[in-house]
């Protein structure tokens, strides 16, 4: 997947509420490393699940975005997640 267009995927459609990595509506469901571990967010394929099909306050973006572009997206969530989004 492409971390780039992940980067553009995630600004235009996930940062209003995980800017940075944080979380707006419920700060313990955010996207920093022990969070996404805590919550088994380990692998592409979770994240892309939770992309794909929502979860409680999330909405699900599988209607809204391609299959590649949500892969694009998860995999930036993941790298970013690793250095709890410092670079």
């Amino acid at each position: 997947a492409d971390l780039d267009q992940g980067a553009q995927i995630f600004e235009a459609h996930c940062a209003g509420c995980h800017l940075n990595g944080g979380n707006i509506v419920r700060r313990g469901k955010n996207l920093k490393k022990r969070a996404m571990a805590k919550n088994g967010y380990t692998s592409v394929e979770a994240i892309a699940n939770q992309v794909t099909q929502g979860k409680g306050n999330m909405s699900a973006y599988g209607d809204k975005l391609s299959s590649e572009e949500i892969q694009a997206v998860s995999q930036y969530v993941l790298q970013q997640s690793q250095t709890d989004w410092k670079s």
